[in-house]
């Protein structure tokens, strides 16, 4: 078990490392794609009269961050010509992702909804798979600023992702929606479509920065080196983070972590993907979506990733996201709450506890998924494990439609169903622990046996 525990200042004080900085800047960029594919679109269809049922399954868009680790290996080894040698390996796949999603935002600026619903789906699948795939590379450049014996730094780092995630995806979806609101009302035809137009400019911001305070970190040779038959280097490529991955663990407790995985963060997908919904049926407009949700929350959540990565540096990375899973769970009942009883009031409170609960179980997930990765292997290893968390938030929260139009819009009795959903995860961890704790602490093991 996890015994050693750290002072509040002590735990502070490692946010006075650059690389933290660094990190919440490419949190940012990880999180703006989403905008694009969940928030704006979720409300363009809304408006353009689609049922809850097509907008949930219209989510299934994004299941290609759920099977990113299919091409996790390439972005791990490969190095794009020119690009490469200018930017380095990690960088130069974000730069070129991110040049693919202007592309995509632009195409979506130009169609309609109704009679154009099939090219928006292109679009938007190539704009999800361009941001999983610039994942892969921005999750490998954040593990790689830490050692393995830097466990509590970790945590800060996942803190600081989490923090640029939310504002690259919160505020800058608050502004659009926002933005969108405001040309509608401005009596502005396709205002959707210049929202889309404005996500290019924050972008171009937002990369030139990047490129300006990011430097590529040195990786393990194993990782970059060449081998003669490139046919083997494929197989390599595939075949050795998973059998790293096995080795260390033991087949056993490697299994209760894969599923732990991914049942971990089904119930906080479930409510997502309908949240936008729910707010607009219980009569909230776009500017208070954009304000309470995405300003407040964005900025709330910013915070309280510092705060729950503070948790995990003093208890612990085991420990926190024990604690992070317990709590997200219960703040779904505040949704319950609101559906009864609809106030601007108790908007702010939900939406802030929820994003206070979202930042502590977000990093602790994230941290804990960063410390069991082989730093060989980063890129690959860390894909796969986070494919797995994404891959049950995608595909079983595309039928939260088909749930809540089962329930009868009985909004209550959805959001008590999806506190019940982590419950399975948390068992799996809470009888492992043992085991997880040696490696939790960044304690060099090969190999954590079986019993």
């Amino acid at each position: 078990m996890e015994i050693h525990t750290l002072s509040w200042r002590e735990a502070l004080a490692m946010y006075r490392d650059i690389r933290m900085m660094r990190i919440l800047l490419i949190g940012t960029l990880s999180g703006l794609p989403q905008v694009a594919v969940l928030s704006m679109m979720t409300l363009w269809l809304q408006e353009s009269g689609f049922s809850r049922t097509d907008i949930g399954l219209f989510g299934l868009v994004l299941v290609v961050y759920a099977i990113n680790v299919a091409w996790a290996p390439i972005v791990d080894a490969v190095r794009l010509p020119g690009l490469a040698r200018w930017l380095g390996p990690r960088r130069s796949w974000i730069v070129a992702m991110q040049t693919v999603i202007v592309v995509c935002l632009a195409a979506l600026s130009r169609l309609e909804p109704d009679g154009q619903l099939e090219w928006i789906a292109v679009w938007a699948v190539v704009l999800a798979a361009a941001g999983a795939t610039q994942d892969v590379a921005i999750d490998a450049l954040r593990i790689e600023q830490f050692r393995e014996d830097e466990p509590r730094k970790v945590g800060g780092g996942s803190a600081m992702a989490t923090s640029g995630w939310w504002i690259g995806y919160g505020l800058g979806g608050g502004l659009a929606l926002w933005l969108v609101e405001q040309l509608q009302e401005a009596g502005v035809e396709q205002a959707w479509q210049q929202g889309y137009l404005w996500l290019i400019l924050l972008v171009g911001v937002l990369v030139g920065l990047f490129l300006w305070l990011v430097p590529e970190p040195d990786r393990p040779r194993q990782v970059t080196k060449r081998t003669v038959s490139w046919g083997l280097h494929l197989v390599k490529m595939y075949v050795h983070p998973v059998r790293s991955f096995v080795v260390r663990y033991g087949a056993q407790l490697a299994v209760f972590l894969l599923l732990a995985i991914f049942l971990f963060k089904v119930g906080e997908a479930f409510l997502g993907r309908m949240s936008l919904v729910f707010y607009t049926e219980i009569g909230f407009s776009k500017s208070d979506i954009a304000l309470y949700s995405k300003g407040y929350g964005a900025v709330a959540i910013a915070v309280f990733a510092v705060l729950g990565s503070l948790i995990n540096a003093r208890y612990g990375l085991l420990r926190g996201i024990i604690i992070g899973g317990v709590a997200m769970a219960l703040t779904n009942l505040l949704f319950a709450l609101l559906a009864w009883y609809p106030s601007s009031g108790l908007f702010v409170v939900a939406v802030i506890a929820d994003q206070f609960t979202t930042a502590i179980s977000t990093v602790a997930f994230v941290a804990f998924l960063s410390q069991l990765c082989d730093r060989n292997w980063t890129a690959t290893q860390y894909a796969a494990l986070a494919s797995l968390g994404t891959l049950s938030r995608t595909l079983l929260a595309a039928g939260s439609g088909i749930l809540i139009d089962g329930l009868g819009g009985d909004w209550p009795l959805f959001f008590v169903i999806t506190t019940l959903m982590v419950i399975p995860s948390l068992l799996l961890i809470a009888m492992n622990r043992r085991r997880l704790a040696p490696f939790m602490e960044g304690r060099s093991v090969s190999r954590m046996g079986e019993g």
